[in-house]
């Protein structure tokens, strides 16, 4: 198969060169060119388009939201940004993400070399994920699978339980899960959700720094209010929260009160937080009176905890196919058996609205 052709656009020579030393070290993946501003990028890919763009955000003559914006009108490309950890890089990042970027890959101020090399397997997964994004209407090919360290599951975060929730509540809940493209599948679903929603933990796969701005964003957009999770938050109707970057998120209960946690742990399923991770606790705290959502992203995390939860009675949906940026967790989902039905995006909010049990749904 074709390798996923690369080209990368950052005004930083070093940026460059690690990125590209890096890259061409990944099977699958060919860097055919690079530029330090889009106008010299847009005149290099002319002869040759790349299947993926790596885009930074600040650079002269051009800046990448403009470019991005101007790229999507022209022709859509899949991008993944290539942003700083600091709080103005991440909301200017956020608003790259809502013009149509697929991804983001971080990029410190210092020891950049030593932080892109500890990030290979990310770096190698986003651009990956990136070419399989519904952006383009041609197909791009898939790559080999890259060598990588063994995946772990939820295990060694929470532990599985062979008991029933505990009864004493009926409140419902919302557990949701996405990856590459959840950023603008969520802002499509949490817009269009009224006060009076159950409350809803949200696991969406962004680094650290980037979830609160990203939080901060949505809730300026919405009615319910959405805020960054945090330790001990409880979780109530009309309230969406969404997992801190590097963090795992888990819903608890303490009485008849659902609260979060927030803590650290290693990887699961390659990823912290971990929508695994999240689907096993919701299916311990709630049980029957949960609805889990799995929603586009690549790669399987959150199918074996989403398939925990459905045991219990849970009513388990995914997204489907059409309507994914990429079709991943959610076919892998399905695939294990975890699913009682796949909605479109457009439905996914009228299910939340509705809440209705299993039983009510598959009755309909």
């Amino acid at each position: 198969m074709p390798d996923i052709k690369v080209f990368i656009v950052d005004d930083s020579a070093v940026v460059r060169q690690v990125l590209t030393a890096l890259l061409s070290e990944i099977h699958g993946i060919t860097v055919i060119g690079v530029a330090p501003d889009p106008l010299f990028a847009l005149k290099r890919m002319e002869s040759d388009w790349p299947d993926v763009i790596v885009l930074d955000i600040e650079m002269p003559r051009m800046d990448g939201i403009t470019f991005l914006k101007k790229l999507m009108q022209e022709r859509p490309t899949p991008v993944v940004i290539c942003s700083t950890l600091t709080a103005k890089g991440a909301e200017v990042t956020m608003q790259a993400m809502s013009a149509g970027a697929v991804d983001i890959i971080t990029k410190p101020t210092v020891n950049l070399k030593g932080f892109l090399q500890d990030s290979r397997t990310l770096l190698a997964d986003a651009i990956k994920a990136a070419s399989h994004a519904r952006i383009k209407k041609m197909p791009t090919a898939a790559a080999q699978p890259l060598d990588v360290k063994p995946k772990l599951n939820a295990d060694p975060v929470i532990m599985p339980s062979g008991l029933a929730p505990m009864s004493e509540t009926t409140d419902r809940v919302i557990a949701i899960g996405t990856s590459t493209g959840g950023t603008q599948a969520l802002e499509y679903v949490l817009t269009r959700l009224p006060r009076t929603v159950p409350g809803i933990v949200i696991v969406q796969h962004m680094p650290e720094a980037f979830t609160a701005a990203f939080a901060k964003r949505l809730d300026s957009l919405a009615q319910i209010s959405i805020k960054e999770a945090e330790q001990n938050d409880r979780v109530i109707p009309g309230l969406a929260l969404i997992a801190p970057g590097g963090k795992h998120m888990l819903l608890r209960r303490s009485g008849a009160q659902y609260r979060v946690e927030i803590k650290d742990g290693p990887l699961v399923s390659r990823h912290r937080p971990s929508v695994d991770v999240l689907f096993r606790s919701t299916a311990q705290a709630a049980g029957k009176n949960a609805i889990g959502i799995i929603m586009t992203g690549m790669g399987d995390d959150g199918a074996r905890g989403l398939k925990e939860l459905h045991d219990t009675g849970a009513l388990t949906v995914a997204q489907d196919e059409a309507s994914c940026v990429v079709y991943g967790m959610p076919k892998e989902a399905v695939k294990l058996g975890a699913t009682d039905a796949e909605f479109s995006l457009s439905a996914i909010p009228e299910l939340i609205i509705r809440a209705p049990s299993r039983a009510k749904l598959l009755k309909a």
